[in-house]
C-alpha cells in the first residue's frame, strides 16, 4: 500500500483549471483528488435540480450569476471559509442523495463491482496512484493522485466509458450507465486524505 508521501496535494498558490457543467471540476498537474462518480438512476431528476437549485440560490446569495459560464472561477475570489461552506454543504446533500441507494443500483451485483475495480486498479502505477476506492450499489468513490501527464476529467471520462461498455457486455444490454459527470475535491493535505481514506 502506498505512503501519504506518495500523494501531492493542491497547492493554492501553483496553476489550477477549473471546468464546469452541472458541477466544478478542479484540476492541478500531478494533484490527488477524491472522486464520486454514480449509475445513470442514481439520483432523481427531483433530487438533482433540487440541489442545483440549492446552489443557484446560494451563489445568488454571494452575488455570484449560476448562468454564468465561469461561476466556479468566482468561487475562488470568495473567502476560504465561504469556500469551504459551499463545497461541505453541496458534497454533503450529493453524498445524502446517493446513500438513499437508489435506481437499479446494478454495482450491487459481485461481477459488475469486479469490473469496474478491475478497471480502477489497471493502470495504477502508471496513470495515476491507487490511494483507494470503493464500489458502492449506485456509485463508486476513487481516492487518487493523478501523474503528471494524466488528466483527472478524461481519466474520469476513460473509467466510465470502458467499465459501461464492459457491464452492458456482461448484461448483455445497451445505454448509458454512469451519469457524465463525476463529483470531484483535490485534496488540500494529509489530513484531508486520511479523512478521505477512511
Amino acid at each position: 500500500m502506498l505512503s501519504i508521501s506518495d500523494f501531492q496535494f493542491f497547492e493554492p498558490e501553483a496553476e489550477a483549471s477549473i471546468t464546469a457543467g452541472d458541477l466544478p471540476h478542479w484540476q492541478q498537474a500531478g494533484a490527488t483528488y477524491f472522486i464520486t462518480y454514480r449509475t445513470i438512476d442514481s439520483i432523481s431528476a427531483i433530487a438533482m435540480d433540487r440541489i442545483i437549485g440549492e446552489r443557484n440560490d446560494w451563489l445568488q446569495r454571494n452575488e455570484i450569476d449560476p448562468a454564468s459560464p465561469v461561476w466556479p472561477n468566482l468561487i475562488r475570489l470568495l473567502s476560504e471559509s465561504q469556500q469551504r461552506a459551499f463545497r461541505k454543504h453541496f458534497s454533503t446533500s450529493f453524498e445524502r442523495e446517493l446513500d438513499r441507494l437508489e435506481g437499479e443500483c446494478l454495482l450491487r451485483k459481485e461481477n459488475l463491482a469486479r469490473v469496474v475495480a478491475d478497471s480502477l486498479r489497471h493502470f495504477n502505477g502508471t496513470r495515476y496512484r491507487l490511494g483507494g476506492f470503493v464500489v458502492m450499489p449506485n456509485h463508486i468513490h476513487v481516492l487518487v493522485g493523478m501523474l503528471p501527464t494524466c488528466h483527472m476529467v478524461e481519466q474520469c471520462y476513460s473509467w466510465k466509458h470502458f467499465q459501461a461498455h464492459q457491464i452492458n457486455k456482461v448484461e448483455q444490454r445497451k445505454g448509458h450507465v454512469f451519469q457524465p459527470e463525476s463529483f470531484d475535491h483535490l485534496v488540500r493535505d494529509a489530513d484531508h486524505f486520511e479523512k478521505f481514506r477512511r
